[in-house]
């Protein structure tokens, strides 16, 4: 949708606005509507997916190769690694 914008402002450019998309979903996830929580989340995606896009990181299948058969850790479709462990 973005670009041509999104190409000249770059993958640091493009970082800084996802953080700042980060930081207001952590406010809306305190004390937001539902409304405003459902934006947040729609923006965060959406400057995550420009992130790859500025990086040629195709993330759906990025996101398939590494989930699409399960949670890397344990393989299982629910993981069933630990609670300590970083699934």
């Amino acid at each position: 949708m973005y670009s041509r914008k999104d190409q000249a402002r770059g993958v640091d450019g493009t970082f800084m606005w996802l953080m700042e998309e980060v930081g207001e979903l952590a406010a809306a996830l305190r004390s937001g509507t539902p409304e405003e929580l459902a934006a947040e989340f729609a923006d965060v995606l959406a400057w995550l997916a420009t992130i790859a896009n500025v990086a040629g990181v195709n993330l759906g299948e990025a996101v398939a190769k590494k989930y699409g058969a399960g949670c890397p850790g344990c393989g299982e479709m629910v993981c069933s690694c630990g609670d300590a462990e970083k699934p």
